[in-house]
């Protein structure tokens, strides 16, 4: 019984100590993200080669607060939680959905931004397609990247259709701007600025979304001290006017678009 009081006090002295991730960032100095720079306009690859974009100024902003310098990693989609998971990164900031099934494995603190899938057409097709529920019939051809809620909504939701994933959005999108797809399934806050930069105005966009997505961080499960404080910044910055400040500078302002690749 002895022996058990001490392993008890001795396991809870070490998780009073070792506070999470947050702590191991301030004492290290830099806070480690990864992300998957190919998700417009969250983050994304500008012509000079700088990692840009809404998450990334969100992050850069969390960093400033901590006192860090922050340090981005990029790793493709399907590889950020693994990363995590082995101690790769400290956080997970790439357009991640909070999913029940992503739940089981990381911690989320609360969503940054709420999205959901919404569909960009072939403008011919306006006439004919008003809703995803148009588009449920096995002579459509739909896109989307593959691994992502667009896949899995299409498949889950328009699973008449005939799917086609590929491994960037701009792959997706182009193949129904030239014709050899009649849809594109994706995150609306993608689709507004896919229609401006990629569309050619040869896309209709059905911009009401057909599914609920909240976007959030990710970070190792039981780190509750760090759910804590990041929760506490998302509050600040919603009131302080910089998460305004930084919405509108990517979601109502398109001055970005010509720094893009």
């Amino acid at each position: 019984m002895k022996k058990l009081l001490i392993t008890l006090y001795c396991c809870l002295a070490f998780n009073f100590v070792h506070a999470g991730m947050i702590d191991d960032a301030v004492k290290r100095g830099s806070l480690k993200v990864g992300l998957d720079p190919t998700y417009i306009p969250f983050e994304m690859t500008n012509k000079k080669g700088q990692i840009v974009g809404f998450e990334v100024d969100l992050l850069r902003a969390m960093s400033k607060a901590m006192g860090v310098k922050l340090e981005i990693v990029s790793i493709a989609q399907d590889g950020v939680i693994p990363a995590l998971l082995t101690n790769k990164i400290d956080i997970v900031a790439s357009g991640l959905s909070l999913t029940q099934e992503r739940n089981l494995k990381v911690n989320f603190p609360e969503p940054f931004i709420m999205t959901g899938q919404t569909i960009l057409i072939r403008k011919d097709l306006a006439d004919k397609i008003k809703s995803y529920k148009d588009l449920n019939n096995a002579q459509y051809k739909i896109t989307s990247r593959l691994g992502t809620t667009g896949e899995f909504a299409t498949k889950k939701r328009i699973n008449k259709a005939q799917y086609f994933g590929y491994n960037t959005e701009a792959e997706a999108v182009l193949e129904v701007v030239n014709g050899n797809a009649d849809a594109f399934v994706y995150d609306a806050a993608f689709n507004v600025m896919a229609i401006q930069k990629l569309g050619h105005g040869k896309l209709t966009f059905l911009d009401k979304p057909f599914t609920y997505e909240p976007l959030a961080f990710a970070i190792r499960k039981g780190d509750y001290d760090s759910i804590n404080w990041i929760n506490n910044f998302l509050n600040q910055v919603r009131n302080d006017g910089t998460y305004k400040r930084l919405y509108n500078k990517w979601f109502k302002k398109g001055d970005w678009l010509k720094d893009m690749e």
